[in-house]
């Protein structure tokens, strides 16, 4: 690496950790896990190890936390500066820790260094200044300099003693972290489901948020508790040790971690380390790691700070992507075409810093690999850091009768049957299946499909649950409903009447997206709109379907013989219209509604027979009316970058796809060139 790539890469990591900074410290809103995040902060390390003549002013190395600007709560500077902590990820680091601490003391190679360690508690720091004993004020660490007055919000908060019991320096600054116990977070969440409030990412989120706010009665009704890591200004030191600093500070009664203890030796700390590790998941509040600290305080004070952290003191991070957890249950989803999924429904457990408390199997092969059942001890992980998955069944061996996948739909009775060459099991009930209504009525009004305003799944599942919907033509029955909908909470005169012409707004729609939005299996948008532009009308996509149902050969070759459909389809299309409920649907609908025949509006053009990728965000148009320029240039729009890609169009935060078409040497264009061709053409 040169030294002007060098200089770029720092320069964009320290920009790049300046932001997730202000996210995590700040905003309480992070945008990548714990693991990315260290990931970038062990990347600028290297590069600065490498070139120490191009340290940044700005490193993240010399900046603590972030500046809390904006959020309305009057500013304190620290008497004290509160630090951050060097990471340690492997066993040999810690060793390197104490080695160094050897080192830096002169002392003998072999020459014992006692620490204490600690499980790290994923919270909020705080640091409370007590005078003569009696809590005086109470700041967030913010960027370490200067953070936020929450005095008037801990007064709330059990943990914190306003009076510290015993004999007390007149000055002691207790510093720790806010954090919420998982058992709490749970709840909180439920409670703003029920009223459909914005759930919370994690306990560390939800603790932050509730401790910085302006009105001290939202923390008052949020469950927020304390542990004592350490201690800031103070006037004098109950002990010599921070072993006998730490002992004192609980016996004042503000609590410390029950799993603080002094080890003699790195190996001991290890030890303590695999231990805590070991009840990560089973703890009442989340961790992401243990910290060692000196045990010697006249060492500590020999040892000092570089930058932003002390040299006595890191932290031993845990792998972030895997937790261990119990599977509690295995639950059946059916889906809108019919799909039984299997959901594991887990004992909550935070995995790169979101609470997982469920995950996906899948399917019943899955389940038969993992070999899980309910009870059994899993390891989970988060794919890319966003899917959760089963990775490890630490109890398959335990003797109890495997898991028996249902042979019956559980929401209508139906029978489930996987067919030939598939590993998925699907409720043959169709459209008699209640859970496959519901969806399918929301897959009706979603976007991609008619597209209706204000009918959310909510929305769906209430008026499907009063007997109001039950098929799609019912939707456009609704406003005979009018003063029943009124009726019911959280509905006005001007919301219903929105909701009402929304719908009739939709009298007319297209018939590509009203045949997309039925939801019929192996018809997806481009292949509904590939039908729609084959035959012309709806009513002639039906009479294909009937036919299909008959076993017209005929049929079968009128749509395999559109480009890109195949013998999949027309089976699909074929089952869809053999079922008579599925015709009492699809006839009930057409008497409610009348799409127009298709009208072709592509032009010959110097793009027609190419395909063009869109990528990124796009400023001045949807993704949709892109697509649908690009196919009125009779060109073919694509989701994917291929060999066979003649274009994309990039917008901002343009990614993978960006990289894949560079590096194929395909032609690459902003959003402002693209509206040039299209106006041009």
């Amino acid at each position: 690496m040169t030294e002007a790539d060098a200089a770029n890469e720092l320069m964009r990591l320290a920009k790049q950790i300046a932001y997730h900074n202000r996210r995590y410290h700040a905003e309480d809103t992070p945008e990548i896990s714990d693991a990315e995040y260290d990931a970038l902060v062990r990347r600028n390390n290297e590069l600065e190890a490498a070139f120490p003549h191009l340290v940044r002013p700005d490193s993240p190395n010399n900046l603590v936390g972030a500046a809390v600007d904006g959020s309305g709560l009057k500013k304190i500077t620290h008497a004290k500066r509160m630090m951050s902590l060097d990471n340690a990820f492997e066993a040999q680091d810690v060793h390197d820790f104490v080695g160094r601490v050897r080192r830096f003391l002169n002392l003998a190679p072999d020459a014992d260094v006692a620490l204490t360690a600690e499980d790290k508690i994923d919270g909020l720091s705080l640091s409370l200044r007590y005078e003569k004993g009696h809590l005086m004020q109470a700041a967030t660490r913010g960027d370490g300099s200067v953070g936020e007055d929450v005095t008037a919000n801990v007064a709330y908060i059990s943990d914190i003693p306003q009076q510290l019991a015993g004999d007390v320096p007149d000055i002691f600054e207790i510093r720790g972290e806010v954090y919420m116990a998982k058992s709490d977070f749970a709840a909180i969440n439920e409670a703003q489901k029920v009223k459909d409030g914005k759930l919370f990412a994690n306990p560390r989120n939800a603790a932050a948020g509730s401790l910085r706010q302006k009105d001290a009665k939202v923390t008052a009704s949020r469950p927020l508790r304390f542990f004592a890591h350490g201690w800031g200004e103070v006037s004098g030191l109950p002990a010599d040790t921070q072993s006998g600093v730490m002992a004192a500070i609980a016996a004042w009664g503000v609590p410390v971690s029950p799993l603080l203890v002094r080890v003699a030796h790195s190996d001991d700390a290890l030890a303590h380390y695999a231990s805590i590790e070991r009840q990560r998941a089973d703890l009442p509040y989340d961790i992401d790691g243990v910290v060692y600290k000196v045990d010697r305080l006249d060492w500590q004070e020999r040892l000092g700070y570089v930058a932003k952290s002390p040299r006595w003191a890191i932290a031993h991070k845990f792998p972030a992507e895997q937790a261990e957890t119990t599977l509690e249950l295995i639950d059946i989803q059916v889906g809108r075409t019919g799909k039984l999924t299997p959901v594991g429904r887990l004992t909550p457990v935070t995995v790169g810093g979101v609470v997982v408390s469920n995950v996906t199997l899948h399917n019943r092969d899955e389940i038969a690999r993992l070999g899980v059942r309910p009870g059994d001890r899993i390891v989970v992980q988060r794919a890319g850091d966003v899917i959760p998955q089963i990775v490890e069944n630490l109890t398959r061996d335990a003797e109890r009768a495997p898991y028996a996948f249902p042979e019956q739909c559980p929401e209508c009775g139906s029978e489930a049957v996987a067919e030939e060459g598939e590993v998925d099991v699907r409720c043959t009930g169709g459209l008699i299946c209640p859970a496959q209504r519901v969806q399918r009525l929301i897959h009706f009004v979603s976007r991609g499909a008619l597209d209706i305003e204000g009918l959310g799944e909510k929305t769906i599942q209430e008026f499907f649950d009063l007997g109001w919907l039950e098929s799609p033509a019912d939707i456009f029955r609704l406003k005979a409903r009018r003063a029943d909908i009124l009726s019911r909470d959280g509905w006005q005169d001007k919301s219903v009447d929105n909701l009402l012409a929304a719908i009739e707004a939709k009298r007319a729609p297209d018939g590509a997206k009203l045949l997309f939005g039925l939801g019929i299996r192996h018809i997806g948008a481009v292949t509904a709109r590939d039908l729609f532009k084959a035959f012309g009308t709806v009513q002639e996509v039906g009479n294909v379907g009937l036919r299909l149902a008959q076993g017209d050969e005929a049929a079968v070759a009128d749509i395999t013989a559109i480009d890109g459909v195949g013998g999949a389809v027309a089976e699909a299309l074929g089952d869809f219209f053999h079922e008579p409920h599925n015709m009492s649907v699809w006839n009930d609908l057409l008497n409610e509604i009348a799409p127009p025949a298709y009208v072709s509006n592509v032009r010959e053009s110097a793009w027609t027979g190419k395909t063009i990728v869109f990528t990124g965000k796009l400023e001045t148009m949807s993704r949709d009316e892109a697509k649908a320029q690009a196919e009125a240039l009779g060109a073919k729009s694509a989701g994917s970058v291929s060999a066979k890609t003649d274009l994309v169009v990039a917008g901002p935060g343009a990614g993978s796809k960006l990289k894949q078409a560079t590096a194929l040497g395909i032609q690459v264009i902003d959003e402002a060139e693209w509206a040039r061709i299209v106006a041009e053409a």
